[in-house]
């Protein structure tokens, strides 16, 4: 199994809210876009459903699109993500079987991004592709 590591940044993203419920607690639907630099150079594309507590954390999941290359292979697959948000986010990733396209037919993994806050973070990967 091999491991990619580098940063991510968000480019561009919207939230928008589809139930307030009594209490406080917010649900959302948000989409965003990531630019990825390291082991991984790509431009990713995620969309989110939010819940929103009254202390402004938040749980989510989604699906996150990555179009570029992994260790200098190309292609596209998609990511299963959940995650936490407390000021800074800390995201489970699990790449979903069968979605990998180009040089990546067959990519299988798992991994996290945590960011501090704000639009800048860390990734760690650790993948297989079939030769």
């Amino acid at each position: 199994m091999a491991t990619a590591t580098g940063t991510f940044e968000v480019t561009g993203g919207m939230d928008d809210a589809y139930e307030e419920i009594d209490g406080g607690i917010k649900l959302t639907n948000a989409s965003g876009t990531q630019r990825f630099s390291g082991d991984i150079e790509a431009e990713g594309a995620v969309h989110w459903l939010m819940l929103y507590r009254p202390d402004k954390s938040a749980t989510f999941v989604g699906l996150q699109r990555i179009s570029g290359s992994v260790g200098g292979r190309r292609g596209t697959f998609v990511l299963a993500a959940e995650g936490d948000h407390e000021g800074g986010s800390s995201i489970r990733l699990t790449v979903v079987s069968g979605s990998g396209s180009g040089d990546l037919v067959g990519i299988e993994g798992t991994g996290t991004m945590v960011t501090p806050g704000g639009p800048t973070g860390t990734y760690e990967f650790e993948y297989t592709i079939p030769s």
